[in-house]
């Protein structure tokens, strides 16, 4: 079936340039990892990540984990008023969020006000 499909592709793109690019565009994500631009005098590699990258990337994460830990915060306050009218289920999410809360708590840095 292969061998047929394959002469089947061969005569489509035998009268025009397509096969050349089909090859080209076969070989591209394995040549365009490597290119470098030119910024400056410096050659600049497109697969680095610079520092402010970085840092931008780390705020973004540590922004999210604030932003969880505060939904965190406001399930567990919820869920602790219903279950100190006696509902169990809110007992059970509410332990579930204090846990959770646990976990994330030390990887969100400390900032003193």
């Amino acid at each position: 079936m292969q061998k047929i499909w394959a002469g089947a592709m061969a005569m489509l793109l035998s009268g025009c340039g397509a096969a050349g690019a089909v090859v080209d565009l076969a070989s591209l994500p394995v040549r365009g990892t490597g290119k470098a631009v030119e910024a400056g005098s410096t050659l600049v590699d497109v697969a680095t990540v610079s520092q402010s990258e970085r840092d931008q990337r780390r705020g973004q994460t540590i922004r999210r984990r604030e932003e969880r830990l505060g939904e965190l915060d406001r399930e567990y306050r919820k869920q602790s008023e219903r279950c100190a009218r006696g509902d169990q289920e809110a007992c059970r999410k509410r332990e579930a969020a204090w846990y959770e809360m646990q976990r994330l708590m030390p990887s969100v840095p400390y900032e003193a006000r």
